[in-house]
């Protein structure tokens, strides 16, 4: 019933939210990523047709109306690699179109020194409000598939269900940006240039997107993202569409934008193959010792276990089970730097499993702590109430 066969896109939203690849590692916030691309603020796309304003900029098309010796050089790399024939995808190069709202969006804010992390505004943005009641509306109408998933793959079903709303808002927040454009933009118009790996990054899922629209899985031409190039509910790269899009409700084909079963059961794949432990909570149910934050890692590996934790000086709390306790742990310090504060928790291998959607402590954590809120409100018995405010 779950298996990767046909891919459709749907565009839907005038707003976006960036999806979920990012290079970034550590407790702070990413500036724009999933591999599955970011901050995963909503915001206004401000697009308009005369943002592209350059048309002799934005097209990969040099004066003698063939594709730049750089743009040519990929679409041969891409064919011979992926055996596909070099008129087709050079064909499908000369139609992308320079998008300057990307370009300017990816753009790093002009500022001096290293921007300061703040933990408590990034989780009030995030498990807010309309997120938590929207969520319980959304479990509710989609029970079924999400248990379906849930015991597919032993991802909790308030995890399913946090990541949505954290990535789109249950889908309200897609994106409009056609992904052949933004993924040519950033990947051969990189704005950075003191990040040559991000442009590598974004051509490595241009190249994606060239293969999945040869095995007609998707149209290349139409279909639509953030302004990094995310799509559907669950925001997946090109990349992990093909690796890990499944079908949820055994049509034959896999719709993440359109198809809600779909994105449920995608959603569980990915962090099941990015190493979700079943029955393991996202944080240990552990009081951590009295300055903990020394413990602290900024890895994208747990680098400790409960050995060494209670040696340190950590106790454990009722309840839970012992699972977690055979696992790598690692301690994670959210720090708000702005009020001075610490959140020092105790994350499993599942914290770590989240962070392959987005690399980033504060989104791990907030999908957390959001999973908590919604799940109280279902009555659902969460897993992942340790280790949260309020634990």
């Amino acid at each position: 019933m779950f298996r990767p066969t046909r891919i459709l896109q749907v565009a839907v939203a005038s707003l976006f939210i960036s999806g979920c690849a990012s290079s970034h590692s550590g407790s702070e916030p990413p500036a724009a990523s999933h591999s599955g691309a970011t901050n995963q603020t909503i915001v206004s796309n401000g697009r308009t047709n005369s943002s592209r304003t350059q048309p002799a900029q934005g097209d990969f098309l040099g004066p003698d109306g063939r594709l730049l010796p750089e743009v040519r050089s990929f679409a041969r790399e891409t064919a011979r690699a992926n055996d596909l024939p070099l008129e087709n995808v050079e064909t499908l190069l000369a139609e992308a179109r320079y998008d300057a709202t990307a370009a300017r969006l990816m753009t790093p804010p002009a500022r001096s020194g290293r921007i300061r992390r703040a933990w408590t505004s990034y989780r009030q943005r995030h498990v807010d409000a309309v997120r938590i009641r929207e969520g319980v509306s959304f479990w509710r109408a989609h029970r079924s598939a999400i248990d379906r998933a849930s015991a597919r793959t032993g991802v909790p079903p308030s995890i399913i269900v946090a990541i949505i709303g954290i990535e789109t808002v249950y889908g309200r927040y897609t994106g409009d940006y056609r992904v052949l454009d933004t993924l040519a933009t950033l990947g051969f118009r990189y704005p950075d240039p003191n990040r040559p790996e991000r442009q590598a990054m974004f051509r490595e899922q241009l190249a994606d997107l060239i293969v999945l629209d040869h095995r007609g899985e998707l149209d290349a031409r139409v279909v639509e993202g953030s302004f990094a190039g995310a799509m559907g509910l669950p925001q997946f790269m090109p990349g992990s569409l093909m690796r890990y899009a499944v079908d949820g409700d055994g049509d034959g084909r896999v719709d993440l934008a359109g198809n809600t079963d779909d994105a449920i059961a995608s959603v569980a794949a990915f962090l099941q193959a990015h190493g979700w432990v079943r029955d393991v909570p996202v944080f240990a149910p552990v009081v951590l010792p009295a300055g903990a934050a020394r413990l602290a890692q900024d890895g994208l590996k747990p680098e400790s276990d409960w050995a060494a934790l209670k040696a340190a000086g950590a106790r454990a709390l009722p309840g839970g089970g012992p699972a977690w306790q055979a696992q790598a742990l690692g301690v994670i310090d959210l720090r708000d730097e702005i009020r001075g504060t610490h959140d020092v928790r105790c994350a499993t291998p599942n914290f770590f499993a989240i962070t392959h959607y987005n690399r980033s402590y504060f989104y791990a954590a907030s999908v957390a702590d959001l999973a908590h809120e919604i799940a109280d409100r279902v009555g659902y018995g969460d897993p992942n109430r340790f280790g949260g405010p309020g634990a």
